[in-house]
């Protein structure tokens, strides 16, 4: 048996702007800082190389505590489709892939988002424990993106995010 399992994560999401705009979002640090893993008002890192092999990094300072989200970027067809690695480190090792596709529409653009997140197995768990744990991974990764994703929209449409956590 292997010692983890994947469980795939599919959000579609309309933007009232040009494809373009929310594709620089997920590789433009001033972007970044304001809606990806972060909020502008407890960002402390903000860093992105957006060229294949190149790597980008957000730390959030929240309640304390830095939480740090890095990854590499595998590939990068502007405005059409990005992928790239994701990983916190002082959660986990296991590093999930996402790949963000854009659609241009009449009015905006469609942006398809997929995360395979890949759930670590812990010792004498059974068939019932992993599909358990698939599905609270898979539930908390879509709150968590959900809320990215409300704000990005809102910033790219109207210029600011009113929610601050």
């Amino acid at each position: 048996m292997k010692d983890y399992s994947i469980t795939t994560l599919t959000m579609v999401r309309t933007f009232e702007v040009a494809p373009e705009r929310v594709f620089d979002a997920w590789l433009n640090p001033e972007v970044m800082r304001k809606w990806l893993f972060t909020l502008e008002a407890t960002n402390k890192v903000a860093v992105s190389n957006p060229q294949v092999g190149g790597t980008w990094e957000i730390v959030d300072h929240r309640d304390g505590k830095d939480y740090r989200a890095i990854g590499e970027y595998i590939e990068i067809d502007p405005p059409k489709k990005l992928v790239f690695t994701f990983k916190m480190p002082q959660f986990s090792e296991t590093e999930d892939t996402i790949t963000v596709e854009m659609k241009e529409m009449e009015q905006g653009c469609e942006m398809t988002f997929t995360q395979n997140i890949i759930v670590p197995h812990e010792e004498n768990w059974t068939e019932s424990d992993i599909e358990r744990v698939l599905g609270e991974y898979h539930e908390g990764s879509e709150h968590g993106w959900n809320l990215m994703f409300m704000g990005l929209k809102e910033f790219l449409e109207t210029g600011k995010i009113s929610y601050q956590g």
